[in-house]
């Protein structure tokens, strides 16, 4: 029997063609229209059980094995960054300030060729898998919202592991596969901060209360709380990406606003820091005689891999693509993933799969950059490592 690296490389033209299909048409949120209309193109003629979503355009695909047997989940999520490409491929994005700028349309491609690949063995299955392709990713906590419309029941039994794929355009050589057991990536919040003064003109600040130095010596304020309260070793991230105040240069507006993300690889190292950050960003307002809103939001936990899942990842990894296939990620990802809403409820691992251009340097631009590009040749390995994995566990009862 062929192996399902040698099936996924006889596809992977198909693979090629979607992802650039998906990439030339990005979209953002929970609204994919397109991408959803490809996707179930793409799964048509499957011996495969479709049902679309209501609050987003999902799709849930079930397989049903010809053996009775478990059921295990494969995530792909679908949506795009608001980031405007410079990337020079000839598949760039037609859509303007929208960008697969994260491989999501790579984790597309490849569960739908981990679909083709499994409903090829339908009949040797012992179990059911469900395929989900989730929107919004990016901040949206698709995730969240499949799970409230049921796709962890979606083959009528709970999973009893759920995986999923993440590319990088640096880093690992083009087609390792990482992982990583105990926790992954990050937890994410979300702080906002808008300080209250007084508007005036600029030559006059005396007789006003200028927002915008207090709402900076805040932004200043909280880098040096993160390295004077968090623990080195459970460890905590801020930057702030939005700063707004004003309309011209000689008016002291009447307030000023920014925005943070927030990562923490524990939970308690994350509500901690928002109460100080919280408490921080308001005292520094009343310092100064003004006054601050804040605002702070969780929004999804930190990522937590089974065991036994990554090991599963890592021999399915080996016996595809030789002993040197998977490397073991020494430390946790500061960034965040919602697929953290899925292994919180069922075991499961997420792996990294390395989409770095053979001529690229280890250095080059990474994921959310404008310049990253992700090998084609990564397609066909992320389609055989889910069929792979999926296929074992099911085998392990």
């Amino acid at each position: 029997m062929t192996t399902y690296r040698e099936q996924s490389e006889a596809i992977a033209a198909d693979l090629v063609a979607l992802r650039h299909d998906l990439h030339r048409e990005p979209e953002l949120g929970l609204d994919l229209p397109r991408t959803q209309a490809k996707v179930l193109a793409a799964l048509d003629g499957l011996p495969l059980e479709v049902t679309t979503g209501k609050a987003l355009t999902s799709v849930v695909a079930v397989l049903r094995g010809g053996r009775p047997g478990p059921v295990v989940l494969l995530r792909g999520d679908m949506d795009a960054l608001p980031v405007q490409e410079l990337a020079d491929v000839p598949y760039a994005s037609r859509i303007d300030g929208a960008m697969h700028a994260c491989g999501h349309d790579h984790h597309t491609a490849m569960l739908v060729g981990a679909a083709r690949l499994l409903a090829g063995r339908r009949d040797e299955l012992p179990g059911d898998v469900i395929f989900m392709f989730q929107p919004g990713e990016e901040g949206y906590d698709g995730a969240g919202l499949m799970i409230a419309e049921g796709v962890l029941e979606a083959a009528g039994r709970t999973p009893v592991g759920a995986y999923s794929v993440h590319v990088a355009s640096n880093g690992f050589p083009l087609g390792t596969v990482a992982g990583r057991a105990g926790t992954l990536s990050a937890g994410s919040a979300e702080l906002h901060v808008t300080v209250h003064g007084r508007g005036g003109h600029g030559s006059n600040p005396h007789q006003a209360a200028d927002p915008i130095p207090v709402a900076a010596e805040a932004v200043t304020a909280l880098q040096t709380l993160v390295t004077r309260t968090a623990d080195a070793f459970d460890p905590v991230v801020i930057t702030v990406g939005t700063f707004h105040a004003g309309t011209k240069a000689n008016v002291i507006p009447a307030e000023a606003t920014f925005g943070a993300t927030v990562r923490a690889t524990s939970e308690k190292a994350m509500t901690s820091f928002l109460r100080r950050a919280e408490t921080l960003c308001r005292g520094i307002a009343e310092a100064h005689g003004l006054s601050a809103d804040v605002r702070s939001d969780i929004q999804y936990p930190a990522m937590v891999c089974a065991p036994e899942a990554v090991d599963l990842g890592q021999e399915a990894a080996e016996t595809l693509y030789g002993p040197d296939a998977f490397v073991r990620m020494p430390t946790a990802n500061m960034a965040s993933e919602d697929f953290a809403r899925i292994t919180a409820l069922v075991p499961g691992a997420q792996f990294g799969i390395g989409a770095r251009p053979l001529a690229a340097p280890p250095d080059a631009p990474f994921n959310h950059s404008p310049y990253a590009v992700f090998d084609d040749g990564a397609l066909p390995v992320g389609a055989a490592l889910l069929a792979e994995v999926a296929d074992r566990r099911l085998r392990q009862g």
